[in-house]
């Protein structure tokens, strides 16, 4: 039997990131029937007449990193053409299962240009892993040493990871606040509790902000073996820059720092201060502070008034593959805080068994 790789981490990442083509290819998931077309009659269809360059840009960057992935969670004692196939192979599968599915969604339309584009993206990315991925993951990998002297072990290690990964994820939701998750109301089509006011909603803004920035950083140090504030400011930094992408590709065309509002600037600021000497308290003390901020920014968020101006300067949001990525981000950003709650227990029972074994030694 081929041995198994040194890191659970590219399995997992594999698996989420597959979930995650899953939902984005199969969105809304509503009026699932027989439409009447030959299951596989996509296959020979002719070059569609409406078409958008950017969905072909989609499909290959959104097969991409599962390339990659894939390559790493296989043995490393394979040949590297076996690996790149075997990941490429998987990739086109997954993809030509899931435009067959679409056979049956009347809101999708099953094409044999996203299959090729998929399969294109796996291949590039398997590729890119065939050089890059098992040296980023395996043991004696960069990425592998930081996770284990960095980050606590095991699953809820990887967990914890994927959960950040997912929170960066949110971030390239366009019209969405800075760093705002856990809204099921828009989820619910709820209306809002209370009318738009401009200074209310700076007011609400400034604190939802400043709540998110202490929550993630106490999550993000929670996890942490040993305390460094330089992973939390790149977590940062990762997520403001997927925001501006986000903003300055489908929102507000050539300004990357349209969201940068009164209300975000004063709540980085604040949510900055108060992150930085919540650093410095005792762990069980940042773990149920963490938990209290995530509680308080969920609940803020809900409560929050429509703001009118985020309707204006939509772009591309319901233009072709990426209205299906911004329900998928859009989804993430609503349920994101809810896992990372449960995480925050998951975590602590972790580390109560931890050191009731360390005693015990």
């Amino acid at each position: 039997m081929p041995p198994r790789p040194a890191s659970s981490l590219p399995r997992n990442l594999a698996l989420a990131y597959g979930v995650l083509i899953v939902y984005a290819c199969l969105h809304p998931f509503a009026g699932w029937k027989a439409t009447g077309l030959q299951l596989f009659d996509f296959m020979v269809a002719p070059w569609p007449k409406y078409f958008l360059a950017i969905d072909l840009v989609f499909n290959v960057l959104g097969y991409f990193p599962l390339g990659f992935v894939l390559v790493a969670a296989l043995p490393r004692a394979w040949p590297r053409w076996r690996s790149v196939a075997t990941a490429a192979l998987l990739a086109a599968a997954l993809s030509f299962g899931l435009e067959t599915a679409q056979n049956f969604l009347p809101t999708r339309v099953s094409s044999n240009v996203d299959l090729g584009a998929n399969a294109l993206g796996g291949l590039l990315g398997a590729l890119a892993g065939a050089w890059w991925a098992h040296p980023l993951f395996d043991h004696r990998g960069g990425l592998h040493r930081w996770r284990n002297e960095r980050i606590v072990g095991g699953h809820t290690g990887d967990a914890g990871l994927i959960l950040l990964g997912l929170w960066l994820l949110a971030q390239l939701t366009p019209d969405g606040l800075l760093f705002g998750s856990g809204d099921v109301r828009s989820l619910l089509g709820l209306p809002a509790p209370l009318p738009f006011n401009p200074d209310r909603f700076i007011g609400f803004e400034t604190v939802l902000i400043a709540t998110s920035v202490v929550a993630l950083g106490l999550l993000a140090r929670c996890m942490m073996q040993t305390p460094s504030p330089w992973p939390v400011v790149l977590l940062f930094a990762l997520g403001l820059g997927a925001k501006s992408l986000a903003t300055a590709t489908f929102f507000v065309p050539g300004e990357p720092l349209a969201w940068l509002t009164p209300g975000a600037a004063r709540g980085l600021a604040a949510g900055g201060v108060v992150l930085a000497t919540a650093l410095l308290l005792p762990r069980v003390l940042q773990h149920a502070l963490a938990g209290s901020a995530l509680l308080a920014a969920t609940a803020l968020i809900n409560l929050m008034p429509e703001n009118p101006y985020l309707y204006l300067g939509r772009r591309l949001i319901n233009q072709g593959n990426f209205l299906n990525f911004h329900g998928l981000t859009q989804l993430v950003a609503s349920l994101w805080p809810f896992a990372a709650l449960a995480y925050l227990s998951a975590l602590g029972l972790w580390r109560g068994e931890h050191l009731a074994g360390e005693r015990r030694l």
